[in-house]
């Protein structure tokens, strides 16, 4: 077991080529938009990535039934220019479901701020395994075969 399990699915946000959202979305969609586009506008493109559907678990004791504090997350992270270390966090944090009987809400408190410091730490292991060079290395060749056909990628992509 670890003392702290975070998920998240990542959007960097220098792959958001448009600011309005499809015509057809549903209203789930565009306030999740409006959320990205907002994040857009203050963090800017570059070094930037917005986290969504984050959990971050805490187990304050060795057993899930006793002590265990779940926190949703979603927001942005930012990192250093060569997208190579993660510098800071800047998230909305809730409390979800808990397990833990003598909780306060100064502890809650005290947790959602730690919540973004172990994202970030999260994060720079996310970019150690490689699945940010993998992101990164598909956008290079999409790039690429966008220049080789002028543009043009085809229909409906």
């Amino acid at each position: 077991m670890r003392w702290v399990e975070i998920e998240f699915d990542c959007l960097p946000l220098r792959n958001v080529g448009r600011t309005d959202p499809p015509l057809d979305a549903s209203p789930v969609f565009q306030a999740f938009w409006r959320r990205v586009t907002q994040a857009l506008a203050r963090h800017g493109a570059h070094h930037s990535y917005y986290l969504h559907r984050g959990v971050c678990l805490f187990h304050l004791t060795n057993t899930p039934q006793t002590g265990a504090l779940e926190f949703r997350f979603e927001g942005t992270v930012l990192t250093d220019p060569e997208d190579q270390t993660a510098l800071s966090a800047d998230l909305d944090v809730s409390l979800g479901p808990e397990t833990c009987s003598w909780l306060t809400e100064p502890v809650v408190g005290w947790f959602e701020q730690t919540v973004s410091q172990a994202v970030v730490v999260e994060f720079g292991k996310f970019i150690d395994a490689g699945d940010l060079e993998k992101t990164r290395q598909r956008l290079r060749k999409l790039e690429q075969m966008t220049e080789d056909q002028a543009g043009f990628l085809g229909m409906y992509l």
